[in-house]
């Protein structure tokens, strides 16, 4: 049995009866983004690597483990979320596929050199890094939700850096910051090629911006159809159950 620390609970993943996750309220624990992230994404299935950046506990390349039966890797800058992520993958008998690197995902296109990866995903922090006096008071939250150790900028250089030309790049924002990630897909050779808005629910403004891009690829972006997460009676969609539950 792995060791748990502090605040730190097991739960199951979701849909995944037999994949359980160690999570924690006040370090790190997965949103809606990621398991939206996961279902979005292309992902190799037999051949290839995948890479993701801002791993937190591990919960993508765990998502992806049952997409794909490929080497996954995840990064993660936060000491305390690289060890939950750790022991995710022993928790979940997972060490033949996956596995983390301790760091920071600047330095990862160095670390790689040559070696690319067919898909490399990420779910970077989503906001500006505001004045001290003005940044959650929990670092390991402050880190994860703002631009402290990497920009925007940062995150797209690496992801173009790190995919192989044909590759794939996946990332989850906010649909304010589209043009701009836009704008840096083009300056760092990332085509993007789909795009998906998800809304709270009808009538109200898209929250969460799903996007892919293709390292050299040619122009031609689709736009998916609107994901409605609530009903107006604020129950799951169908659609979103299915993802969350397989419903």
């Amino acid at each position: 049995m792995v060791q748990l620390y502090g605040d730190e609970r097991i739960d199951f993943l979701l849909a995944k009866e037999n994949m359980r996750i160690i999570q924690s309220p006040s370090v790190f624990a997965f949103s809606l983004d990621a398991v939206l992230l996961a279902d979005f994404t292309y992902v190799p299935k037999t051949r290839g690597k995948i890479l993701d950046l801002c791993t937190g506990n591990g919960v993508v390349p765990l998502f992806l483990s049952t997409r794909s039966n490929v080497p996954i890797t995840g990064v993660e800058i936060q000491e305390r979320l690289y060890d939950m992520a750790l022991r995710n993958i022993e928790l979940n008998d997972l060490g033949d596929q996956l596995d983390m690197i301790h760091g920071d995902l600047k330095d990862m296109p160095g670390h790689y050199g040559n070696d690319k990866f067919d898909l490399v995903t990420c779910n970077p922090p989503y906001f500006p890094t505001p004045k001290a006096d003005e940044q959650n008071l929990n670092e390991h939250l402050a880190i994860a939700r703002h631009e402290i150790h990497c920009s925007l900028e940062d995150v797209v250089e690496a992801c173009s850096r790190l995919a192989k030309s044909g590759g794939k790049v996946s990332m989850v924002h906010r649909p304010e910051r589209m043009v701009e990630i836009i704008q840096l897909f083009k300056k760092y050779k990332l085509e993007p090629k789909r795009m998906r808005l998800v809304y709270p629910k009808e009538g109200k403004e898209a929250n969460i911006l799903l996007v892919e891009g293709v390292r050299d690829g040619k122009p031609g972006l689709k736009f998916l159809p609107p994901l409605y997460a609530l009903t107006n009676d604020d129950e799951y969609t169908q659609e979103l159950r299915e993802i969350l539950y397989g419903e």
